[in-house]
């Protein structure tokens, strides 16, 4: 994944001028269309608007159940306990392999089969599984970062190692992978648009029955992809005041 929108920060003039327009414009256009054309914009907006809490539902959720299984996988990978690494590296390689949109029909149709399994739980259960094991990726990396001389003092001030790891190692790795994982947040979001397959009347949903009963596919998915640009554009600058607020904090950590 890992396709999201650049964060901004205000330290990087350029970006965040890019931003601070792309969002402006959008808004702008949001709010211009619907007051000068009532018909058919303002009529797209009143009905298409409840399908952004199922959109944030599925994201939501999704995101926390990844972030979870992202710690799990990256801690596997890390791991001295064979079968644990040997799972989770496989883990990793098999789902980054298989498309998105594969792995929700599996997970609702085949496993649909078996399981009875409705949409929200089907949809945020195929988001998990894929984005955890890009996050899986991203937490290893970030783990790898910190010196291993952290563990070593942790330990001989007599931490166990699950204490020294959650207590010294993985606030500092959160730190340096903030951004990534703000990333596949945003990524995710976008991806949640495919949700809509799976019968749930989420924003893209929305869209494309006002689209198909007004044949006004220029205009309907005009305001969704508005929509959509907003949020995440406000979700991304989110992100950069996080990742600057943790960077100006005092450097956590273990000195021997």
């Amino acid at each position: 994944m890992t396709d999201g929108v650049l964060i901004p920060e205000k330290g990087r003039n350029t970006l965040f001028a890019s931003w601070k327009i792309a969002l402006g414009g959008a808004i702008l256009l949001l709010v211009a269309l619907p007051l000068a054309f009532p018909d058919p914009y303002a009529r797209i907006i009143n009905f298409i608007y409840d399908g952004l809490w199922m959109t944030f539902a599925v994201t939501g959720a999704a995101a926390l159940a990844a972030t979870l299984v992202g710690l799990l996988v990256g801690m596997g990978q890390m791991s001295r306990f064979r079968p644990f690494n040997f799972i989770s590296t496989i883990y990793v390689e098999v789902v980054r392999g298989i498309p998105l949109v594969v792995q929700m029909f599996y997970v609702y149709y085949s496993l649909g089969q078996f399981l009875s399994i409705s949409g929200f739980p089907a949809a945020v259960l195929a988001l998990a599984v894929c984005y955890g094991a890009y996050m899986g990726e991203i937490f290893r990396a970030g783990i790898q970062a910190i010196p291993q001389g952290q563990m070593e003092a942790a330990l001989a001030l007599g931490l166990s190692r699950g204490q020294a790891f959650f207590n010294v190692i993985l606030p500092q790795t959160l730190k340096i992978i903030l951004p990534a994982l703000g990333n596949e947040f945003i990524a995710l979001l976008k991806d949640s648009s495919l949700v809509s397959m799976l019968a749930l009347v989420d924003l893209m949903q929305r869209g494309r029955q006002d689209a198909t009963k007004n044949f006004q596919y220029f205009e309907t998915f005009t305001m969704v992809a508005l929509i959509y640009l907003v949020i995440t554009l406000i979700l991304s600058r989110l992100i950069g005041i996080l990742e600057e607020r943790m960077q100006n904090k005092p450097k956590g950590g273990v000195t021997s």
